[in-house]
């Protein structure tokens, strides 16, 4: 058999296999470091079926965001900056200020800053469950637990 005949198969929305359920613990994890592993996840890059056109990711649950660190001065000097679209609506606001008004966003804002820029996006981050405790409302998926 001719090793130049192999052909790359990009899978298709009905060829995907089926979704797993893990959950992953924030807890004294690095924000960056954290993210990375659960946008890799729930995009679906450590399957070996893996297509960049298809959502074929898994569903990640995280617990535990409140106990999520942050390394060097970032809770001082981290700013997340939006625009409204009004004149003079450029809105600043601090790691310490998104973290006291809901821990969970700061997880959330960070995975979906790793995930491409197009319609997919909205698809994948769905498959992102984000609570601040240890108690999550998923128990009859069987999820598993990720180290």
């Amino acid at each position: 058999m001719d090793s130049l005949s192999f052909k790359t198969i990009y899978g298709k929305k009905t060829s995907i296999e089926e979704k797993i359920w893990m959950i992953m613990d924030a807890s004294h994890q690095c924000l960056g470091r954290f993210s990375s592993k659960v946008a890799l996840r729930i995009r679906g890059k450590h399957k070996p079926s893996f297509s960049p056109n298809v959502d074929c990711g898994d569903h990640v649950i995280v617990i535990n965001s409140e106990k999520i660190k942050l390394t060097g001065k970032k809770w001082n000097y981290k700013k997340y900056v939006r625009y409204t679209g009004y004149p003079g609506g450029k809105k600043i606001s601090s790691v310490k200020e998104v973290f006291n008004k809901d821990s969970r966003l700061l997880i959330y804002k960070a995975v979906k800053g790793m995930l491409p820029k197009n319609r997919l996006r909205h698809q994948i981050i769905k498959n992102l469950h984000i609570y601040q405790g240890s108690e999550h409302k998923h128990q009859a998926q069987k999820p598993i637990l990720i180290k």
